[in-house]
């Protein structure tokens, strides 16, 4: 039987990035409750970016090609969502 080997540092880091990444659910949950219908805020988009890149530094130090490829890509959906409601609130003056 093969002994886990935990690097706190790391440890902490991931259990932040999965917390980060969480807690941008709970974020929409009140804010949809607060608004009476499906709404996601701007921090939903903001949590999704930090929590991305604390999980994929995670995943590049645990060397897991699986977790990196399902991590990699998402920062690009987050970052387009805050250009767009930038954009949308610029054109709305």
């Amino acid at each position: 039987m093969e002994t886990w080997k935990v690097d706190p540092f790391w440890f902490a880091l991931g259990m932040a990035g999965q917390a980060v990444f969480f807690s941008r659910f709970l974020v929409q949950w009140i804010a949809s409750e607060r608004a009476g219908r499906s709404y996601v805020p701007r921090v939903f988009w903001w949590l999704s970016l930090a929590g991305a890149t604390l999980v994929f530094a995670y995943a590049i130090h645990r060397k897991d090609v699986v977790f990196v490829l399902g991590q990699a890509f998402g920062w690009i959906v987050y970052a387009r969502n805050l250009v767009l409601i930038q954009r949308r609130e610029v054109a709305a003056g």
